[in-house]
């Protein structure tokens, strides 16, 4: 090989080298610019995540996060720990378990306060939580407050979980089990529950609010190294959440329009459930006072451990991270947006 060859070939190793390196140190950057996935299901415990991206997108032009709905929660789990999504909203006490687990899991920010209710057919003989014995109850999983929420009245009533036949069932499958008698109660976050009330055949045994006051089902994850490598972004969503809470919070109208673009763009249901569930009555489910509380999750942690999903193993600092809430607090404003606009929006498309 002539000298020029040589160093012609030993320029191209170099221009290779050089060019590996450079795309292996911007790697976290480049990935950084993908638009952050996040999980989220069609309930009302998520419903901030497709309002502050349609708020977003039309008075932005864009935006800056990818809601990614799933039907139930493994698939929604299996996700999240893949890292197809970067950040989800999620069940508390299921994260609390991931991180007993090994799963670099960090609680960032509430999605809701309260949205669960305890139905039972309109015709049965129930009453009561004491008229709970014997009889079916479904849950959407055995990680979800829903189940420690039962566990909490049995307890109240002087019973005990092995006195009533709990099975777990996805929520959109409740109303119809409810209606068809295979169950003789049901409990999730809504506006599944709403439905079994809106469509005549259910009635509601109690709302969390009255029984659990502030009660918590689901809030926003994310992964750990997404704090580590790019907390800004993680601020700009806990910020986004909180602003649109504020505004679901603002005054009805701006409810019944989210209602509206919610339904049709993201959770394909009839915009008539969620209407009902976001003001029957309007203390339904809630949108404000979401920042990480430690009392609240060491209540949920040692329920958890008492009915024995949990192994109590990991602590409230392990699993959460207040940084981006207390900053939020310091922030928070509600969208500079009408709920007028947002039909107009919707109605454009």
């Amino acid at each position: 090989m002539t000298l020029r060859k040589s160093l012609t070939v030993i320029a191209i190793i170099w221009v290779i080298a050089i060019s590996s390196a450079h795309v292996v140190l911007n790697l976290p950057n480049l990935f950084a610019k993908e638009k952050m996935k996040i999980g989220f299901l069609p309930v009302t415990c998520h419903l901030t995540c497709p309002v502050t991206d349609f708020i977003n997108r039309q008075s932005q032009g864009g935006g800056f996060y990818e809601p990614v709905k799933f039907s139930g929660w493994p698939e929604l789990k299996e996700a999240f720990l893949s890292k197809k999504t970067r950040a989800t909203f999620i069940l508390a006490p299921m994260a609390i378990a991931l991180r007993e687990q090994g799963i670099k899991i960090k609680i960032v920010y509430l999605g809701h306060r309260d949205g669960t209710a305890l139905m039972v057919h309109k015709d049965s003989n129930i009453h009561s939580i004491t008229d709970l014995r014997g009889k079916t109850v479904a849950v959407p999983n055995r990680f979800s407050n829903q189940r420690l929420l039962i566990f909490r009245a049995l307890n109240d009533a002087g019973m005990s979980i092995a006195d009533i036949n709990m099975v777990e069932m996805p929520p959109p499958d409740m109303p119809a089990a409810l209606y068809s008698k295979s169950v003789d109660a049901v409990t999730s976050g809504e506006p599944f529950m709403g439905q079994c009330e809106l469509d005549g055949y259910g009635r509601v045994l109690y709302l969390t609010k009255d029984i659990w006051p502030n009660f918590i089902s689901c809030v926003l994850a994310v992964h750990e190294d997404e704090i580590r490598d790019h907390p800004e972004l993680v601020q700009k969503l806990v910020s986004g959440i909180a602003d649109s809470g504020m505004w679901l919070e603002q005054n009805m109208d701006n409810r019944m329009a989210a209602a509206q673009f919610v339904s049709k763009q993201y959770y394909n249901q009839n915009p008539r459930l969620l209407e009902f569930v976001l003001s029957k009555p309007p203390d339904r489910v809630k949108y404000n006072n979401l920042s990480l509380q430690r009392d609240n999750f060491e209540e949920i942690a040692k329920l958890g451990k008492q009915s024995g999903i949990l192994k109590g193993s990991v602590s409230f600092d392990d699993y959460v991270d207040t940084r981006f809430s207390e900053a939020v607090e310091k922030t928070k404003k509600a969208y500079p947006y009408s709920a007028k606009q947002a039909m107009t929006d919707l109605n454009a498309k």
